[in-house]
């Protein structure tokens, strides 16, 4: 959509709600039916890590309605710091519930390109406070620090993404030429907003080339944090696969050696590890077949793979000719932008998820 500077500000307040009441309905789906369903080795975090809740918040019931006071505390407190730094209330009300539902709708075709400074800095922040397991919120809120300073995904997510940042920023003011801030101001909110698959763009993007890209690539097939509305892998899952491809090689060294994988200290079942493989392969075998079908309606490689990789991540950016030529994707072709929705849909419900849905099966049982 463009022209959004021009939109009645009904319009753009509207855009806004239905970001953060999508944002919502994801963080419901992660925290509450993927476990259950069983669906992308989300299994683990009923058995495992909702017992943390222990008897603050026994029931799906309960979770949900913690879940709804954390998720407006956190919309209110973005609102109150975006105002205070400057962002009319219009803008403050529309960034602070696209911020916390990690979806990017903005009030302006230039997203977070019209702000500068604090703003960006406030931006960056909030977006990574938003992938973060909402879990760990409610049990904040609820009187238990400690789940969150000692979430191995939580902790994972905060360096990966740091990394990220220092690599980018060490990378361009070696390049490039710019100052030490700017570049890592530019780094610290284009990657936030990618890995947690926010979307907002501050402009700074559309000038990386090489190194930085390929930084961007990897971040946002990671992406932020399982029991988050973030979409992409997940921080959770790549840890289980990199984990059991550590047991796998100690394996092949030692094969009479018994070890069970370990995740956070506690053992991983076979059940939960097929089920993070199998979702994860799917991921990279979808990004690499939507990729070619884009391909196949005359977009050139580069613009096929990162449509392929913003629309299944639901990251929002893009890169190569045909997204440079407006920012948008509003020169792909028509056949290649139903790959897209396809795509944005599969990677938003959790792909399996989304798969489940269609079978018979599932709604016999």
């Amino acid at each position: 959509i463009a022209g959004l500077d021009r939109l009645p500000a009904s319009a753009n307040l509207w855009r806004g709600m239905l970001n953060w009441l999508g944002g919502l309905g994801i963080a419901f789906v992660a925290m509450i039916f993927l476990p259950v369903m069983r669906v992308g080795g989300m299994q683990f975090f009923r058995t495992e890590g909702f017992d943390t809740f222990g008897k603050v918040l026994p029931r799906a019931a309960d979770i949900a309605a913690a879940l709804v006071r954390v998720y407006a505390l956190l919309t209110l407190i973005f609102i109150l710091f975006y105002a205070a730094l400057g962002m009319t209330p219009l803008d403050a009300v529309v960034h602070g519930l696209a911020s916390i539902a990690t979806g990017g709708f903005s009030t302006a075709d230039a997203s977070f390109g019209k702000y500068s400074g604090a703003l960006e800095y406030a931006g960056a922040v909030f977006m990574t406070a938003a992938a973060v397991p909402y879990v760990r919120y409610v049990q904040l809120v609820n009187g238990h620090a400690r789940p969150l300073w000692r979430d191995a995904q939580a902790r994972a997510y905060v360096q990966w993404l740091a990394v990220a940042v220092l690599l980018v920023t060490v990378w361009r003011v070696a390049t490039t030429g710019d100052g030490i801030e700017p570049a890592f101001r530019v780094a610290f909110f284009n990657l936030a907003s990618i890995m947690t698959s926010t979307g907002f763009g501050s402009g700074g993007f559309g000038a990386w080339e090489g190194f930085p890209v390929v930084v961007a690539f990897v971040v946002g097939i990671v992406g932020g944090c399982s029991g988050s509305s973030c979409a992409a892998l997940t921080v959770f899952r790549v840890q289980i696969v990199v984990a059991a491809l550590i047991n796998a090689l100690r394996r092949i060294d030692s094969p009479r050696r018994v070890a069970p994988v370990k995740y956070d200290g506690r053992s991983v079942d076979a059940d939960t590890i097929n089920g993070v493989i199998f979702y994860v392969w799917s991921y990279l075998v979808l990004l690499f077949v939507i990729a070619v079908a884009i391909s196949l309606t005359g977009v050139d490689l580069a613009s096929a793979v990162f449509g392929s990789w913003t629309s299944l991540g639901n990251i929002g950016y893009s890169y190569g000719p045909l997204a440079a030529a407006t920012g948008t994707m509003a020169e792909y072709p028509t056949a290649a932008k139903w790959l897209m929705i396809f795509a944005m849909l599969a990677g938003r419900l959790g792909l399996l998820a989304f798969f489940v849905i269609f079978l018979p099966r599932f709604w016999r049982g």
